[in-house]
């Protein structure tokens, strides 16, 4: 048993709760707990940006907090649990035939103290996902077409490609250490590694490369002394013919 990060009685765990930035794949928020420690409370600790989405799954299904986000002037976009309670004022027209939109609600939390906590009205759009499974939506958004808003839900899934590409390539699924300093460490290595292969990226225009494929040029070329920008360059197209031979050519 690992004192610092109780789960259970002959497990340890701890819990990564990260904030991913849409428009570079990049996190913007990380903070480490201990298993126990449930989702939401974490949402104390975010920095809201005016304007923003934030897409949470239902772990972070707390009215309070997301009143929180919608007096910071942003947005949220989370799905409902099957007990929430919510009572349709205003059914608003959609296509049913084009997208897989089956209603656009707009209505209020019924128990007592949904509706304390979350005082105002709040929109729900309901859609069927390719295997017919109707999933729930709740928003404070009531601008953007009904479809989009299950489109930017599934943008939630970026998150589990990113700890599945920091788990597959940068070697996270063994600990070498079982103290709190040695687990930290070994998880803010990793981000810290991908946060620099992915700003090189970003900044050096490499379209033509992954993030793994960078990872592993300069894991090979660790202790070149080549510029990172010619490494990471392609050669060029015309290389092959700007080559003279020391030898004639035969005849």
């Amino acid at each position: 048993m690992i004192a610092w990060a109780p789960f259970r009685s002959t497990k340890a765990a701890i819990k990564l709760h990260t904030l991913l930035d849409l428009r570079g794949n990049i996190p913007s928020f990380i903070h480490i707990t201990d298993g126990k420690t449930h989702e939401v409370n974490v949402m104390d600790d975010l920095v809201l940006e005016p304007g923003a989405f934030y897409l949470m799954d239902r772990g972070y299904l707390d009215f309070a907090r997301l009143f929180v986000i919608h007096e910071a002037q942003a947005f949220f976009v989370t799905r409902a649990k099957s007990n929430t309670k919510f009572k349709r004022r205003y059914s608003h027209p959609v296509d049913r035939v084009g997208t897989a939109v089956l209603c656009d609600q707009t209505g209020a939390l019924t128990t007592h103290q949904s509706n304390k906590d979350y005082p105002t009205t709040m929109r729900r759009v309901v859609v069927k996902d390719v295997s017919g499974k109707r999933l729930v939506f709740l928003t404070n958004n009531f601008a953007l077409k009904p479809e989009l808003i299950g489109d930017l839900y599934r943008q939630r899934w970026q998150v589990d490609l990113f700890f599945k590409w920091i788990k597959q390539h940068l070697r996270i699924k063994v600990f070498f250490g079982t103290s709190e300093n040695a687990v930290k460490t070994q998880i803010w290595i990793a981000i810290s590694t991908y946060l620099l292969i992915a700003i090189a990226k970003k900044r050096l225009h490499l379209d033509h490369h992954s993030l793994y494929e960078i990872l592993q040029i300069l894991s090979l070329s660790m202790f070149e002394t080549i510029p990172i920008n010619q490494l990471l360059t392609p050669p060029s197209t015309n290389s092959a013919s700007d080559f003279e031979p020391n030898q004639l050519v035969l005849v």
